[in-house]
């Protein structure tokens, strides 16, 4: 195992304790969190005994198996407040991300599960290489968002200048970096190459730049991405991985001394790897869906939480705890489209809500230099045929509308001849996804 680390940086005990150390804890935390669910939320309690199992039955950390599931679907379901296990006077924020049905997730934190989450992130930045001193220019957005306030609190833990940016306004990002210097850039991948464009445009060298850090994350990218952006900006590009459910980001970091994949801060969160299919646990190595459970977790514990990202689960280098490799797709149909998730559902969903269109709609995704777009296809309805061009504009423009507010994303309407979207008789293809 590699354990170079400099002699400067001060790791957390769990950072550098022994596997079987690092067992014990979790064992410990795992009983604990278990009955804590079971206690306080009732579809646990629920669930465990329809099962017939109960806490207690948690006698080594291979036995979690016996304990079931939590999906989206049970957050939504218990939407706003049903899956908290403390009361709502305990809870300091809430955070939110999108549902299939309208209804976004609700994760809340009670103030422990904030400082948790500071100290995970901070960590993370610590081990890209982060010090206290640095200045972070966060361009993750701010508000229901996990991105920006996870990892605002991270950098301020760890003793870091925080630049609080925020995403959009892509000149005044490039002039604020050339301004006030930040060592640290945390931002999703995509979006790093418009500011790269941008920085070009404005014909400023980026390796004058003081910029020496990437911390990406919110979206899947590739190596192939990462080569191009350190070549570009003369930087250290390292991912981070998260998710609101879970907590936010800051699960699990790559370490700035193996460049390797993300290590899972396994202190906290418990992974696993089940076939996607049986739900049978997979040993470590191969490949299937990853899943979690909170060890520390007090407003919203997770019990075998689906992330439905694909990965597998590889041994410890730079420290101890696993990592992850790199997602290779997801078990279910959910898109990443510039760090929001989307399910052709919610897409489905708007398209209905427009009384001149047809149920019949595509979705095509490509690549518009270097953020993702999304162009959706969609017909008249037989009896809106005869609408003239402006009536079709107005269409058209209601349907963008209401994926911009109610989904959080921009789209293309492209408006097609009627009967000219594939039709299926088995199971309907609806996403082209171009990306690739």
């Amino acid at each position: 195992m590699n354990m170079q680390i400099s002699n400067a940086t001060v790791l957390d005990p769990m950072e550098t304790a022994s596997i079987d150390e690092l067992r014990h804890h979790q064992l410990e935390r795992m009983r604990w969190s278990l009955n804590h669910a079971y206690q306080n939320v009732p579809i646990y309690r629920q669930r465990f005994d329809e099962l017939g199992v109960h806490p207690d039955d948690l006698k080594t950390l291979e036995d979690l198996a016996k304990f079931p599931f939590t999906t989206k679907s049970d957050l939504r379901d218990n939407y706003p407040y049903g899956m908290f296990a403390v009361p709502m006077h305990d809870v300091v924020r809430l955070h939110a991300s999108s549902g299939t049905t309208g209804k976004p997730t609700v994760v809340g934190y009670t103030q422990n599960d904030i400082d948790t989450w500071a100290n995970v992130v901070a960590r993370s930045i610590r081990a890209a290489g982060g010090r206290k001193g640095d200045k972070v220019h966060i361009s993750y957005g701010y508000g229901l968002f996990t991105g920006g306030l996870g990892a605002h609190y991270g950098a301020e833990r760890l003793g870091c200048t925080v630049i609080p940016m925020s995403g959009g306004q892509t000149e005044k990002q490039v002039q604020l970096i050339k301004d006030f210097q930040p060592d640290i850039i945390m931002v999703t991948p995509s979006y790093m190459l418009n500011i790269a464009d941008e920085i070009e445009r404005q014909g400023i060298d980026p390796h004058k730049l003081a910029l020496r850090l990437g911390i990406f994350g919110a979206e899947p990218w590739t190596g192939e991405l990462r080569s191009a952006i350190e070549a570009r900006m003369g930087i250290t590009a390292l991912d981070i991985y998260g998710l609101s459910e879970i907590m936010g980001p800051g699960v699990a970091m790559e370490c700035a001394e193996t460049k390797d994949g993300p290590t899972i801060w396994e202190d906290h969160f418990y992974p696993e790897i089940i076939d996607p299919v049986t739900g049978e646990v997979l040993p470590d190595g191969q490949l299937g869906e990853l899943v979690f459970t909170s060890l520390s977790k007090e407003a919203l514990p997770m019990i075998r939480y689906r992330t439905r990202d694909l990965t597998r689960l590889l041994p410890g280098t730079a420290r101890p705890m696993r990592r992850i490799d790199k997602i290779t797709g997801r078990s279910d149909d959910m898109l990443i489209i510039r760090g929001v998730n989307v399910f052709p559902t919610q897409i489905e969903e708007q398209v209905l809500k427009v009384k001149q269109l047809s149920e019949s709609y595509e979705i095509h995704l490509y690549r518009n230099g270097n953020l993702d777009s999304i162009d959706v296809h969609v017909e008249l309805k037989a009896e809106h045929q005869h609408l003239g061009e402006d009536q079709q504009k107005a269409v058209c423009a209601e349907l963008s509308r209401h994926i911009k507010t109610y989904i959080g994303i921009s789209s293309r309407i492209v408006l097609q001849p009627m009967f000219s979207i594939k039709r299926s008789e088995g199971k309907a293809c609806h996403v082209y996804d171009n990306r690739k």
